[in-house]
C-alpha cells in the first residue's frame, strides 16, 4: 500500500536526487573531461562528436528542470536516451561502477530512476506539473461518444 501523505515527499527526493546527478555529470563533462575532450571519448566508441553537445545540455537542463520541478515526469522520459547510452558505453566494463571504466550498475540505477519518476508524477514542491490526459473509465467513454 502506498502512504499518500508521504508518497509526494519521496517523489520529490528522487527528483532532486536525479537532477543533481544529471547537473554533476554535465558539469564534469564541461568542467573535468572539457567538450574537446568529450567528443573524443565519443569518437573512440565509434559515435559522432555532434553528440557532445545534445548529451550535455540534455544532463544540463534535464537537471536544472527535475531539481527545480519542471515538468518531470516529460524530462525524465526525454532524458532516458542519454541515461541508456551510459549503459551502453559502460557494459563492456562489466557490472560493477567501481570497474575499471565504471561498469553499468550505476547508469542502468539512474536509468530505472528516471522511469520510475515518470511513473510516480512530480511530487511535491515542483513549480511545473506535468498534466497527463484523463485515464479514468468514465473519460475513455466519453472520448469515445
Amino acid at each position: 500500500m502506498i502512504d499518500t501523505r508521504l508518497a509526494p515527499y519521496g517523489a520529490f527526493l528522487l527528483r532532486i536526487a536525479l537532477g543533481v546527478m544529471l547537473l554533476a555529470h554535465a558539469y564534469m563533462k564541461i568542467v573535468t573531461f572539457t567538450v574537446p575532450g568529450f567528443e573524443g571519448f565519443l569518437a573512440q566508441l565509434g559515435l559522432p562528436t555532434v553528440l557532445a553537445w545534445p548529451i550535455i545540455l540534455g544532463e544540463l537542463f534535464g537537471g536544472l528542470a527535475l531539481v527545480a520541478g519542471v515538468y518531470s515526469r516529460l524530462v525524465s522520459i526525454l532524458v532516458l536516451p542519454i541515461l541508456l547510452g551510459a549503459i551502453w558505453v559502460h557494459a563492456p566494463n562489466g557490472w560493477s561502477f567501481s570497474a575499471t571504466n565504471g561498469g553499468w550498475e550505476y547508469p542502468a540505477f539512474l536509468s530505472l530512476a528516471a522511469f520510475v519518476q515518470a511513473l510516480i508524477g512530480d511530487g511535491a514542491f515542483a513549480l511545473r506539473r506535468t498534466v497527463l490526459p484523463a485515464s479514468s473509465p468514465a473519460g475513455r467513454v466519453a472520448k469515445a461518444a
